[in-house]
């Protein structure tokens, strides 16, 4: 990964490290993985990754707290927690404004 949170793989925008899901007065440190590509189609761009396996994070799923805000050291961001897979991590992704450096490859 660069220095500026892109990890240089398949072309995609994207962030790996440390971020926040914000409920409310709750904030819970937590490390993602996201990545992101613009959507010629919907002319949109959607991000969209995994937010790591932890008992805190697991807790807000159980409660029912799916919609929550993600931080990270470039942007905070409306998201929801979704699709927990079987290792634990929950699913969070928008459209829009993204919680990571773009790249802008016109230049």
């Amino acid at each position: 990964m660069t220095d500026d949170g892109h990890d240089g793989h398949d072309g995609h925008d994207g962030y790996d490290g440390p971020a926040e899901i914000v409920d409310g007065d709750t904030v819970v440190p937590v490390t993602v993985t996201l990545r992101g590509q613009f959507d010629p189609i919907s002319g949109k761009y959607h991000w969209y990754g995994r937010v790591a396996a932890a008992a805190e994070v697991a807790a807000l799923v159980a409660d029912g707290a799916r919609r929550v805000a993600l931080r990270t050291p470039h942007a905070e961001v409306a998201t929801s927690l979704s699709d927990v897979d079987p290792w634990g991590r929950p699913r969070v992704e928008g459209f829009g404004a993204t919680p990571f450096l773009v790249r802008d490859d016109a230049g």
